[in-house]
C-alpha cells in the first residue's frame, strides 16, 4: 500500500492505492467543509507508519523560487508536513504520473500546464512502461514567471471572481462575448509577463473599457492558441497525450485539443489529483481508475423513486455510493433535474445560489451520446464540450450558445445513475437528465449522509 498527498497551497488531498487499485482518494474540503481547503484533514484515516508516503511537491526548490519572486516571508517560513514523506517528488512530475499512470496507454507524452509547480508552469514529458515501472524523462518547460495559468487566473480575479478556484466561471462567460483585435493584442502582451504581482493594475490600465465577457472570449481563444503550441511540440514525441494539471480542467480548450491526438485526462488533473501522482509514482505501476473514491454512503437507493420524485417535482438529490475524487459530481453527489424545460435551468440556479448565466451539464446514456452531441462515442467525466445537435428538446443542459459539458454513462457504470437513466428514458423517451454536484455555490459537495439531510432540509430538495 502505498501513499500520497497534497498539502499547503490548496486543494489538499490524500490517496491510498493498493495493488494498483485506489483503494481511497478524498478532497481535505469535504471533510472540513471549507472551499479548497489546503489543510490536510488526517481525522477519517489511520496511516500505517509502514507504509511509503509521496509528496506532490519540493518543498525546498519551491522556497527558492518563493525567494526569487520576492516572497521572503513565506520562503523563510519553517515549511511542517503533516506526515512525514519518504519522497517529495516534482510537482508537476506527479501531475504526469496521475495521468500516465491512470491511462490505457504504455507510452505517451505528457503534457502539465497549471499555474505553477517548484518552477515549471508548463511542461511536456515522455513516459514509458518498462518492465512494468514507468520511467519518466522531461523534454520541454516553461519556467516561472513566464505561465499561461498565472496570466489566466490574473484575468479571472481582473473579472472579479475569486482566482484558483473561479477560472470555470470565468470560461462560461466566454460564450457571452465577442472577440476584438485591441484586446488581443494587449491579453498577447501580457501573455508571457509576470502575472503573479502588480498586474491588475496593467488590466485596469489598459481594459478599463472592455466587458468581462468580451474580455474572456479573447482569453479563451489565446488560451487556446497557446494550448495547441504546446501539443503540437508533444506530438512530436507520441501521438498518445495525457494532459494533467489545472489547466486540464478548461473543457472549451480540451475539446480542441481531443481533436489532435489519442488524448486522456484523469478527471482530477489538479493539485488534489496530485495526490494520486505522488502514490503512483512510489510503484510505477499503472493504476486502476475510478472517480468513485471516497467516503461510501451504503444506503438503498432505488432508481424508480427518483424517477417518481422527478417527474413530479423536476428535481432529485443523490448521494448514494462512493463520492466522486475531482471536482464533479458524476451521479454519487449529484442534484439531477428535468432537462427539458428552460424553468428548471432557472429553478436549480436558485437552489444552487448561483448566477442566472451558468450553465449545467447533461448525463447521458451513452449508446444515445451521438443523438444529441456532435461528440465521440464517450464522454464520461465531463472534461469536453460539445454542440447540441437537439437543443429544444434539453434547453436546461445547455449553455447560452447549445454546447454543454457532457457526461457519458456507459451500462458498466458503477453508479446508481445508470439505472435512474435508463427508467428515466423508459418514462419519458428522453436519455438526458441535467446534473449538476450537491452543494450551493461556495461550499464542497454533500459528502456524509448527514451532510445530505441538512441540504435536503434547508434546500427543500429530496435526496435519496
Amino acid at each position: 500500500m502505498t501513499i500520497g498527498y497534497s498539502e499547503g497551497f490548496h486543494d489538499a488531498a490524500l490517496c491510498i492505492i493498493e495493488n494498483g487499485i485506489i483503494v481511497n482518494a478524498d478532497h481535505a474540503e469535504r471533510w472540513s467543509r471549507k472551499k479548497h481547503d489546503k489543510k490536510l484533514c488526517l481525522k477519517p484515516y489511520i496511516i500505517d507508519p509502514k507504509e511509503k508516503v509521496g509528496f506532490y511537491e519540493r518543498p525546498l526548490l519551491k522556497k527558492t523560487r518563493q525567494f526569487f519572486a520576492g516572497q521572503f516571508k513565506t520562503a523563510l517560513k519553517p515549511r511542517k508536513l503533516p506526515i512525514k514523506p519518504d519522497k517529495c517528488f516534482p510537482h508537476h512530475l506527479c501531475h504526469a504520473a496521475a495521468a500516465f499512470q491512470t491511462s490505457n496507454f504504455e507510452e505517451a507524452a505528457c503534457v502539465v500546464v497549471d499555474s505553477i509547480g517548484e518552477w515549471d508552469t508548463s511542461s511536456i514529458w515522455k513516459a514509458k512502461m518498462i518492465n512494468g515501472k514507468a520511467k519518466y524523462k522531461k523534454i520541454w518547460s516553461y519556467r516561472y514567471p513566464k505561465s499561461i495559468g498565472l496570466w489566466y487566473t490574473a484575468l479571472t480575479k481582473w473579472a472579479g471572481w475569486k482566482p484558483l478556484d473561479e477560472e470555470y466561471i470565468f470560461m462560461g462567460q466566454a460564450a457571452f462575448g465577442r472577440s476584438d483585435n485591441y484586446t488581443t493584442e494587449i491579453l498577447q502582451d501580457i501573455l508571457y509577463s509576470n502575472c503573479h504581482k502588480g498586474v491588475n493594475q496593467r488590466f485596469q490600465k489598459y481594459l478599463k473599457d472592455k466587458t468581462p465577457e468580451n474580455v474572456a472570449k479573447c482569453a479563451q481563444i489565446l488560451l487556446e492558441d497557446s494550448l495547441i503550441k504546446i501539443f503540437k511540440h508533444a506530438k512530436q514525441y507520441s501521438d498518445n497525450i495525457c494532459y494533467g494539471g489545472g489547466v486540464a480542467l478548461n473543457c472549451v480548450a480540451n475539446s480542441k485539443l481531443q481533436k489532435m491526438c489519442n488524448l486522456w485526462i484523469m478527471p482530477n488533473p489538479g493539485d488534489a489529483g496530485g495526490s494520486l501522482g505522488a502514490a503512483a509514482l512510489i510503484t510505477r505501476e499503472k493504476i486502476k481508475f475510478t472517480p468513485y473514491t471516497g467516503f461510501n454512503i451504503d444506503r438503498p437507493c432505488f432508481p424508480s423513486d427518483v424517477v417518481d420524485i422527478l417527474l413530479s417535482d423536476g428535481r432529485c438529490g443523490i448521494a448514494n455510493g462512493k463520492a466522486e475524487f475531482g471536482p464533479r459530481a458524476l451521479g454519487n453527489r449529484s442534484l439531477l433535474g428535468d432537462p427539458r424545460t428552460m424553468k428548471m435551468k432557472r429553478h436549480m440556479n436558485k437552489i444552487k445560489k448561483r448566477h442566472k448565466f451558468r450553465p449545467f451539464a447533461p448525463a447521458i446514456l451513452e449508446e444515445h451520446a451521438q443523438d444529441y452531441f456532435d461528440m465521440p462515442k464517450e464522454s464520461r467525466y465531463m472534461s469536453y464540450v460539445y454542440n447540441c445537435k437537439k437543443p429544444k428538446e434539453i434547453p436546461a443542459a445547455l449553455h447560452v450558445d447549445n454546447s454543454a459539458r457532457v457526461q457519458t454513462v456507459p451500462k458498466d457504470s458503477p453508479s446508481v445513475l445508470r439505472p435512474i437513466l435508463e427508467r428515466w428514458y423508459e418514462k419519458t423517451g428522453c436519455p438526458v437528465l441535467l446534473n449538476t454536484s450537491l452543494n450551493i455555490w461556495g461550499e464542497p459537495m454533500v459528502h456524509t449522509w448527514e451532510q445530505a439531510e441538512h441540504f435536503a432540509k434547508f434546500h427543500r430538495v429530496t435526496v435519496l
